[in-house]
């Protein structure tokens, strides 16, 4: 073999030196820049947050710094690439800094204990279990299933449900009421001492969700691509005039300027502000399939180009929480923005709970402001209560844009794990399937993709059993596969 394609000796200790050197001061600055960061997020935390909290803002420190070709010179040695340090970010860098010293002549240089390496993963399965209860060793994925109304009045529905392997149901405030949900519950309950199953309750806050209130439009009318419509804060559906609809939050106009994008019914129209009217704004359709789209009420509208300033629980919410708070296992925050809107639900959650256990906060990223705001969400919302992520991809997909979703959902569960947060994969996951009873060729991928996540969540639909049953399977085969970013090499047996 030609010598000339291998480093001499001397050039490799002098590129490992290079390499160690560049490794400490970046570990020096890890942790002042992580130091700094928890100084801002406060605290004390508790004890149990606390280590969470530290890898977390590392985490962060670590990954403002373009460490790309610092990988690939460490992957030249046969070294870590620190491509799987997101639950133990220091340890990850010790040890490979343990490895550079050895390399370089410091025989004895100290490795962490396999204890400490394992540590963050340790704690987010611990996280995991204590929010949906012990987890069955494969999948290693609770499955989430939203109830639909007659869950209220169909007990069977909810044991077919846990039978398939339900881990955790979801209740939407945004329908049905106290009584109904009171039922569900019962039914839960029931079930799972009938078959000696685990199944947690998540109750969603409705959330300042804004959707559209009344429609003045021609019976079965459809927008095209040019055409025009007014958004208004007072509308008499019942009058004849030109097509409007109205918000149900409708000090969302006032706050739309010339431009602004609004987005309706999970991004199947996009319109754009072109002018102001009396009481409201006019729009113009820019996105909509060829063949129309229809305008409906109740269909949720989205303003991807405002940070849309809404009250963080409704009076709904406020009332609803009567229950919630004494009857949910998990809270789900709609639309959680800032900091202190969790600090908000945590005063309200406590006024109601007394000495009862903190119930675990479901924070759902929905909007762009979230999403720049989830660490000090996490860590705020950490300091008193269990805490989980939901990816609300329905939303959040219309917020950011389409092409943004994948690439955001992926930096979401990098940053869950590093805050040792569950996540919750959330919305049309195999929707088809669902409805229909067969699943697409997309949505079984996407599905695979969900098992880096703690949590599934699947609608409702008719088929909802047996999509359950489907779902584990496919989170299970793919357990053997992959954990979180780290390929697992089992043997493959396709071409034996």
């Amino acid at each position: 073999m030609n010598d000339s394609i291998h480093r001499t000796a001397s050039e490799a200790r002098a590129d490992l030196l290079e390499l160690l050197t560049a490794l400490s001061r970046l570990r020096e600055e890890v942790v002042a820049d992580g130091g700094a960061l928890l100084e801002r997020w406060g605290g004390p935390f508790p004890p149990d947050a606390a280590p969470a909290a530290e890898n977390l803002a590392h985490y962060l420190a670590l990954r403002r710094r373009d460490l790309s070709d610092l990988q690939s010179r460490l992957s030249a040695f046969g070294l870590s690439s620190l491509g799987r340090s997101e639950a133990k970010v220091m340890e990850a860098l010790d040890a490979l800094l343990a490895t550079l010293r050895r390399l370089t002549g410091e025989a004895d240089a100290p490795y962490p204990s396999p204890a400490a390496m394992r540590a963050g993963e340790d704690a987010l399965c611990a996280t995991r279990d204590r929010i949906f209860g012990a987890v069955p060793t494969t999948p290693h994925a609770v499955v989430m299933v939203t109830l639909p109304s007659e869950a209220a009045s169909d007990p069977s529905l909810i044991r077919r449900l846990l039978e398939a392997g339900m881990g955790c149901a979801r209740i939407n405030c945004a329908h049905d009421d106290a009584a109904a949900w009171e039922a569900m519950i019962a039914n839960i309950r029931a079930a799972e001492s009938a078959l000696g199953r685990n199944c947690r309750v998540l109750m969603d806050l409705a959330g300042p969700k804004c959707r559209i209130e009344r429609l003045r439009a021609p019976e079965k009318l459809r927008l095209y691509r040019g055409d025009r419509f007014a958004m208004v804060a007072a509308l008499d559906s019942r009058g004849v005039g030109p097509v409007a609809i109205a918000p149900s939050f409708p000090e969302a106009i006032g706050q739309l300027t010339l431009g602004a994008e609004v987005w309706i019914n999970d991004g199947k129209i996009g319109a754009r502000v072109v002018g102001a009217i009396d009481g409201g704004v006019e729009l113009e359709v820019f996105s909509a399939r060829g063949k129309g789209e229809r305008l409906k009420v109740e269909k949720g509208l989205n303003f991807p180009t405002t940070d849309l300033r809404l009250p963080p629980l409704t009076p709904k919410d406020f009332r609803d929480l009567d229950f919630v708070a004494a009857k949910a296992d998990l809270v789900g925050f709609s639309f959680v923005q800032e900091p202190a809107d969790v600090e908000l639900l945590q005063d309200h959650l406590a006024a109601r709970r007394g000495a009862l256990p903190k119930q675990t906060i479901v924070l759902k990223i929905e909007t762009p402001l979230a999403v720049r705001n989830l660490p000090q969400l996490i860590m705020r919302s950490a300091l008193h209560h269990p805490t989980a992520v939901m990816i609300a991809r329905g939303d959040l997909a219309v917020e950011l844009g389409f092409a943004r979703l994948s690439e955001m959902q992926e930096e979401i569960l990098w940053l869950c794990e590093a805050a040792h947060a569950p996540v919750i994969w959330a919305t049309q996951v195999l929707d088809q399937f669902i409805k229909d009873g067969a699943p697409s060729r997309a949505e079984t991928t996407d599905a695979a993709m969900a098992q880096r996540a703690e949590c599934v969540m699947l609608n409702k639909g008719p088929y909802l059993a047996e999509a359950v049953t489907f779902l584990r399977d496919v989170l299970a085969r793919m357990d053997r596969h992959q954990s979180k970013k780290f390929a697992r090499y089992t043997p493959l047996r396709a071409w034996d």
